[in-house]
């Protein structure tokens, strides 16, 4: 079985329900992974793209 990292340790997944979300926002695109453990949220992952680069962006990128 593969453990998710949670607030409360390392937990089965198949204890765990999981919720994925996307959401379009004028600047960017957001999407989310949430595991909860009956009703209480124990983990939230989430992934912001930018539809235009910003350029504080920019420059992070290049000194990468």
């Amino acid at each position: 079985m593969a453990l998710i990292n949670t607030v409360h340790g390392p937990i089965e997944e198949a204890l765990l329900s999981k919720t994925e979300g996307f959401e379009s926002r004028p600047a960017e695109f957001v999407i989310w992974v949430e595991w909860r453990r009956g009703e209480e949220l124990v983990r939230r992952d989430a992934h912001v793209v930018l539809k235009t680069p910003s350029v504080t962006a920019d420059a992070i990128a290049g000194g990468l």
